[in-house]
């Protein structure tokens, strides 16, 4: 048999209880008990024998009792000692009280609701801690030994409905409380699990969040402090070497440089000022504008700033734009640039190569952003194994765009990345309706 929780008054400085198992629900407690189970139980069935010796002295009107008193007295001791175990034992409690009482009825008892409560008691606990079949196997099983007992051993002129309707009533009203009482356990132990799911939920979605959000962070970093770094780097060397012979084409390269650093302290600004978009709202200076930007978004309109960069460092690159321009989401827009400037970066780091090529091709529903680069003599820096953290940032930027990304040599000599990018077709048919 299935054991029964105990049940503990409410309390708002105790924890809230642990979820019950399925089909295990405490009955009610008296208020007086303290909230133990043992104690509860043993008030409850005292109070109920107190009740037992009216109930079995109760006749109808003009009437003497047919029975001594004291049988149905003993009959209600023992119903109510039995009550003791109904937290653990409810089948064999029912079986007890209901013995009780057809005890009674046969002795010639009257059944009023008196004697009948042990039984009640017994029964409501039995469809508190159990399903609704076995709850309704006992109750209708003790109505047909109570009537079918009480019809021939019944008090004289006992009317023939109460002897049907009485017991009938007195049984099925605790076994449909104990139902209610069980079923709405049950919903308040799922509402409890959806909220604690619900709550889990939340919070891996905002640890998923933020993980996203310092991985992009990430990813533009490294973006804007490679791609400047080699650049400077690159462009400090073409000083040293012209700077004896050429001072002109030196000075030309230092006012290059001095750009570059510059545009690196600009982007490096715009990305760490994101970190602290949260925190300028609450500043003084910054109240009611806490989702200002913090510096522009560099998209396809500066790809020919970018490309003009890498002169300094000795690369050309030139641009191509096939089809016609379509709308693009920003995001989209600035994960294209991004991939544009890092794979030029590596062009200049690791191919050694003279030139490259962007070529930006608009079909109906995506953009194909393609960089190559003439593959050059030598390279200058051995690529890292496993393709460094340059070609982990495209993949994850181009799928957090709903691209793809795809690497490697040509056939004719160089490299290749070729970017695929979905347009905004929401704004394409706006501006193109049928």
């Amino acid at each position: 048999m299935r054991s029964q929780s105990p049940s503990q008054p409410p309390s708002q400085s105790l924890p809230p209880p642990p979820a019950r198992p399925a089909g295990a629900v405490g009955s009610p407690s008296l208020p007086f008990a303290g909230g133990h189970p043992r104690s509860s139980d043993a008030a409850l069935a005292a109070a109920l024998f107190a009740c037992s010796f009216p109930g079995s002295v109760i006749t109808f009107p003009g009437q003497d009792p047919s029975v001594p008193w004291w049988p149905g007295v003993v009959l209600a001791g023992a119903s109510c000692a039995a009550l003791v175990r109904r937290r653990d034992r409810p089948r064999g409690t029912v079986v007890v009280t209901l013995g009780c009482a057809v005890a009674a009825s046969a002795l010639g008892y009257l059944l009023t609701v008196l004697l009948l409560a042990p039984l009640m008691a017994a029964l409501y606990s039995l469809a508190v801690s159990t399903d609704r079949r076995t709850a309704n196997s006992f109750a209708f099983t003790g109505i047909a030994l109570l009537v079918g007992v009480g019809l021939p051993s019944g008090p004289a002129g006992e009317p023939l409905v109460l002897k049907l309707l009485g017991p009938a009533a007195w049984l099925l009203l605790p076994t449909a409380l104990g139902t209610v009482t069980r079923l709405r356990a049950a919903c308040l132990d799922a509402v409890r699990a959806r909220a604690e799911h619900a709550e889990r939920t939340r919070e891996e979605e905002t640890r998923r969040r933020v993980t996203e959000e310092r991985m992009r962070i990430a990813r533009d970093l490294h973006d804007v402090v490679a791609h400047h770094l080699v650049l400077a780097g690159l462009q400090a060397g073409a000083v040293a070497r012209h700077l004896p012979a050429r001072p002109e084409e030196a000075a030309r390269l230092t006012a290059d440089l001095t750009g570059t650093t510059a545009s690196a302290l600009r982007e490096l600004k715009s990305t760490v000022g994101l970190l602290r978009r949260a925190g300028d709202a609450d500043e003084p200076g910054n109240a009611g504008e806490p989702g200002r930007p913090v510096g522009a978004t560099p998209g396809l309109s500066r790809l020919p700033r970018l490309a003009a960069s890498f002169e300094g460092a000795g690369l050309e690159v030139t641009l191509h734009t096939e089809g016609e321009p379509a709308p693009i989401t920003a995001g989209a827009e600035l994960t294209a640039y991004r991939i544009v400037q890092e794979a030029l970066t590596n062009v200049t780091k690791h191919a050694g190569a003279r030139t490259a090529a962007i070529r930006l091709v608009y079909a109906d529903d995506r953009l194909t952003v393609t960089v190559t680069d003439d593959g050059g003599t030598h390279p200058k820096v051995p690529a890292p194994t496993g393709g460094g953290y340059g070609l982990i940032g495209m993949r994850e930027r181009a799928r957090s765009a709903g691209g793809r990304v795809r690497t490697g040599h040509r056939p004719g000599g160089g490299f290749e990345v070729v970017t695929e990018l979905p347009l905004d077709t929401r704004r394409t048919n706006e501006s193109h309706p049928v």
